[in-house]
């Protein structure tokens, strides 16, 4: 506060930019559109159209005959016989030689059985005791635990007794003004109008069913047309693909069978040449299995069993080192350092100097008005010239044979709803009339 003195307070200044107004122009809005200016209603006139010729009944009786049924002939149909030779079966009553060839080629050799090549083991296992040591063990010897001297300092909490300064350049500076009152907007009371309401629409009052003829319906009659003349039964098929003369097939007449006087020989060429050799089978020369039962006891030992027998060792004990962790004789307090050093004080509630909310209204009062309110005035709802029998300022001219009036402007002498008919214009070309004729449905 000493360095930075305090400035006297300056007003702001006004803005130099352009206030964004409405301008309105002084020429009043034209009514009229492009689609009313350029789409000029026409005259359009019914369709004409040709009465159907009347239906005349034949006597003529229809052929139902068919270029298929005349062409296409069924011919005789006989069942083809089988090609297939019947299946003979040839039977034997020699008796099958169930030796095969293997059991009269391999005979077995009598030969004595070799004895067993093994090497002689002479490794013998050592009488003396395992030591169960490790180098490790052997060269790095356990040392005693080290007891080390902690050098953390000690917390020692300094306390201030002089109180506590709560001043703030906040509090200092912004002092909390008085607000000001609200400007509170009246609202004008609702005025119902004095007219009474007639209810009428702008549909009610433009369009009037007037009596007329119904719609004609346009679509034209389907007629199937009649000839007097007979379906021909000549075809393309006919005409030019004619049939040719065919030859007499020949019919060449079976041979008859005759039987054979002598009888069939129903030996194969393995019968005839492989002829079978009078012989007895061959014996088998393997020698019979003989099992010599002896007195003396069945020795159950083996070279594995003789070889490697099972030493004598003991289970090693674990090593368990001496425990390096002393345990204090004391009983745990299980405090932490932040209940010890840190003490829990009574909070200290500080006062809010924060300046109440006030927002700064102009005393000026609200523009209710809009460009809407300003630009689009309204309008009287005027009469549509169609509802009258005869409309004021206009002179009928001819009825066309679709039952329509059609009426022309009187523009020579002045009446005095002429210049309520110039107002109509849009009413009546949105209504399907143009700016020259006015037309009437009958």
């Amino acid at each position: 506060m000493e360095k930075y003195p305090l400035y006297p307070t300056t007003h702001l200044r006004d803005s130099f930019k352009p206030k964004g107004e409405y301008k309105r122009l002084p020429v009043p809005m034209e009514g009229t559109s492009t689609t009313k200016r350029d789409y000029v209603a026409h005259e359009v006139l019914p369709v004409k159209c040709k009465p159907p010729e009347k239906y005349v009944k034949s006597d003529d009786n229809m052929d139902l005959t068919s270029t298929y049924t005349q062409d296409y002939n069924p011919y005789p149909i006989c069942r083809v016989p089988p090609c297939l030779l019947r299946e003979t079966k040839y039977t034997s009553s020699d008796k099958m030689n169930t030796i095969p060839t293997y059991k009269d080629d391999y005979v077995p050799w009598n030969v004595p059985k070799r004895e067993m090549i093994k090497p002689n083991n002479k490794y013998h296992p050592s009488e003396e005791k395992f030591d169960h040591r490790t180098t490790i063990q052997d060269d790095y010897k356990f040392k005693g635990p080290v007891a080390t001297k902690s050098y953390k300092p000690l917390n020692l909490v300094q306390k201030n007794m002089t109180p506590f300064e709560n001043l703030t350049n906040y509090m200092l500076s912004y002092v909390p003004h008085p607000p000001e009152k609200c400007f509170v907007h009246e609202y004008e009371k609702y005025k119902p109008s004095d007219t009474p309401f007639d209810g009428l629409t702008t549909h009610k009052q433009s369009y009037r069913g007037l009596a007329g003829l119904p719609a004609k319906l346009m679509k034209p009659h389907h007629t199937v047309p009649c000839h007097d003349v007979p379906f021909p039964s000549s075809t393309e098929f006919r005409d030019k693909y004619l049939l040719w003369p065919h030859p007499p097939i020949s019919v060449k007449k079976p041979a008859v069978y005759v039987p054979p006087v002598e009888k069939m020989d129903l030996k194969t060429t393995t019968q005839t040449h492989y002829t079978p050799h009078k012989g007895q089978p061959a014996k088998s020369c393997q020698p019979l299995a003989q099992f010599k039962k002896g007195t003396m006891p069945f020795d159950g030992c083996s070279t594995m069993k003789d070889d490697y027998k099972a030493w004598q060792c003991t289970k090693t004990k674990p090593i368990i080192h001496a425990p390096e962790l002393k345990v204090a004789e004391e009983p745990m307090d299980y405090l932490t350092t932040f209940q010890t050093h840190y003490v829990p004080h009574p909070p200290t509630f500080t006062k809010s100097f924060k300046p109440g909310w006030s927002s700064l209204r102009s005393v000026t009062p609200f523009e209710g008005q809009t460009i809407y309110t300003s630009s689009y005035t309204p309008k009287k709802i005027a009469r549509c010239l169609a509802s009258y029998k005869e409309p004021p300022a206009y002179v009928f001219q001819e009825i066309d044979p679709a039952g329509h009036k059609f009426y022309l402007p009187v523009l020579e002498t002045e009446h005095p709803l002429h210049s309520k008919g110039k107002e109509q214009e849009s009413n009546l070309s949105g209504n399907g009339l143009s700016l020259q004729e006015l037309a009437v449905t009958g």
